[in-house]
């Protein structure tokens, strides 16, 4: 899929990844960005460096975002990609509190499933329509010091591996964005970015090039850090010498996210 002259909806669009990745869709001529976020601020600045509009808007609530979807439809047309991209993380295991495990929950695995409710009948009808959901390297391998955010990015890459089944051949494009640590709030304070910074941390500039090019070539997996598909490869090969090593590497870490 060709960016240019193309309407874009990014979620958490205010700073970091979804901030770098409205930025490189100006740049490759979208015709419209919409910058969502709950900074409102921040939002507001980006959405007027890449002459787009900005909103506030909880993506863990479907009433928001199907009333965002139909707001940029009606003033703009059709959503020809939909980046879902907003999300959070929760340090800890299953003694995470109730709320905590349903709050991470909405942001990072609702969210997908809601943007996908409101804008597939429009492409769906169309014919048409390309979902970008950012799910993690934790969602292909997994998250040391954080089972919600493994499991909910686990989960995230599955809703979108059935998207990709259910509606690949209806002229629905699908990817995941799963990058490693990235220069971003979630990452500021950790040393060399945590576990996740083991192969490195990137900037956000970076990983947007690396995007732009997957959704040009229409890949399901973009990977800004390529090592993680071997990773993903060995897991698959041998699950118990990779859970070994992952324990070994877990063992490196007193404060890993």
């Amino acid at each position: 899929m060709e960016i240019s002259g193309k309407n874009i909806v990014v979620t958490g669009g205010a700073n970091g990844i979804g901030r770098a990745l409205c930025e490189r869709f100006a740049k490759e001529g979208a015709a419209r960005i919409t910058v969502v976020d709950l900074d409102e601020a921040n939002a507001a600045k980006v959405a007027e460096s890449v002459g787009g509009k900005s909103f506030r808007v909880d993506v863990g609530s479907r009433p928001e975002i199907e009333a965002l979807v139909k707001e940029v439809e009606s003033t703009a047309g059709p959503i020809d990609l939909f980046v879902s991209n907003a999300g959070i993380a929760t340090a800890g295991g299953p003694e995470v509190d109730v709320e905590a495990w349903q709050r991470i929950w909405d942001i990072n695995v609702m969210a997908h499933v809601n943007a996908a409710n409101a804008v597939l009948p429009s492409m769906l009808e169309r014919g048409d329509g390309y979902l970008l959901n950012t799910c993690s390297a934790a969602g292909l391998l997994s998250q040391i010091g954080s089972a919600p955010y493994a499991v909910t990015k686990h989960a995230a890459v599955a809703f979108a591996e059935w998207l990709s089944i259910t509606y690949g051949n209806r002229g629905i494009k699908v990817s995941v964005l799963c990058p490693q640590a990235v220069r971003t709030n979630m990452t500021a304070g950790l040393e060399n970015g945590g576990v996740a910074g083991v192969d490195g941390m990137i900037e956000p500039d970076e990983l947007a090039e690396v995007t732009l090019a997957g959704i040009e070539s229409e890949e399901f997996l973009i990977l800004p850090h390529e090592i993680v598909r071997k990773y993903y490869q060995r897991k698959g090969a041998d699950i118990d010498r990779w859970l070994a090593g992952m324990r070994r590497l877990a063992d490196q870490y007193t404060d890993p996210i």
